[in-house]
């Protein structure tokens, strides 16, 4: 780390604020490897948790200087260790709060543009959505403002932005604890004057959950990726002796690696049972609809959305 990345976080931090100009400098003086180094990620955090009232410049700054470290500190690029995700989450709450321009902007990002983060950062970001969305107040990057009193349209694309994430908890998808999450959002602001992009977005997630197709190996383990990258940089000749003892010990191996004994259901085959609501999903609709003590529009939207896509409407 350099002198003059660490003097103009040190003043920024005594000002409580900082300049474009400023932060044009930690930009430059920041990245001379390519890669934030930790204690430069610290003092980046540092500096905006002494910052009163962050700008888009900033914001835009820290996002991407943190987001660099912890994605891309280690190899493989794109996913963060179990060590980058307790750094990261210690980080956030050093301070007792989420600044919604910044920290909770990052928590997203990661989430939405990571290949995978370990469960405690997914469980983490997830509370922290949850929380922002139901009692959160203030200016959000995408423009729009957190509301304590109802679901804001900037709060829905937060929602989305977390539940389809890349790294959440089924990529593309959604799993039963994001259902479950937008189940007690839905809950407690249900009669509120909510964006009406929240009613659409509940009802396409929470079916997405329920009839939603989501690919068993659509998420690699950051240790999976480690080998698999070891495998492909291994360039000495282990692959034909492998396969050679393959064939010796196992005759039919062949057949079942390359397809010929392949008996797995077909991808539309999988896509369609998938679709179907089982006697476990009704269940726990059941139980999600009776927490309330009544159903609500939002309920009836999403069983006439279900009995639409089942046929049975």
């Amino acid at each position: 780390m350099s002198f003059e990345f660490a003097e103009i976080a040190r003043n920024a931090a005594a000002d409580r604020n900082i300049s474009n100009e400023e932060i044009l400098a930690l930009r430059g003086a920041g990245w001379a490897d390519g890669r934030m180094s930790r204690e430069e990620a610290e003092i980046v955090f540092a500096t905006q948790q002494a910052i009163e009232n962050p700008s888009a410049e900033w914001s835009d700054f820290f996002v991407e200087a943190i987001q660099n470290f912890v994605l891309n500190g280690s190899d493989p690029r794109g996913f963060a260790s179990a060590e980058e995700a307790q750094w990261l989450i210690a980080q956030v709450k050093r301070d007792g709060k989420v600044c919604s321009m910044t920290e909770l902007e990052l928590l997203v990002r990661i989430i939405e543009r990571a290949q995978n983060v370990p469960e405690t950062l997914k469980t983490y970001v997830l509370g922290v959505m949850e929380q922002a969305v139901l009692e959160g107040t203030g200016p959000t990057r995408c423009g729009g403002e957190l509301s304590d009193s109802h679901v804001s349209e900037a709060e829905c694309k937060i929602l989305r932005r977390v539940v389809f994430g890349q790294a959440s908890d089924r990529p593309a998808a959604v799993s039963r604890r994001e259902a479950e999450v937008l189940f007690r959002i839905k809950d407690k602001v249900a009669s509120a004057d909510n964006a009406p992009e929240f009613k659409r977005l509940f009802v396409q997630a929470v079916g997405n959950y329920l009839m939603g197709f989501a690919h068993s190996s659509g998420q690699v383990s950051r240790e999976r990726q480690i080998e698999l990258e070891a495998f492909i940089a291994d360039n000495k000749p282990r692959v034909g002796h492998f396969l050679g003892r393959m064939a010796k010990d196992a005759p039919n191996a062949f057949g079942m690696v390359f397809g010929k004994k392949d008996t797995a259901s077909s991808r539309e085959a999988q896509v369609a049972a998938a679709g179907e609501v089982t006697d476990r999903e009704k269940s726990w609709l059941d139980e999600q609809i009776a927490a309330s003590g009544s159903v609500d529009e939002y309920d009836q939207a999403l069983l006439e959305f279900i009995a639409e896509e089942t046929g049975e409407a």
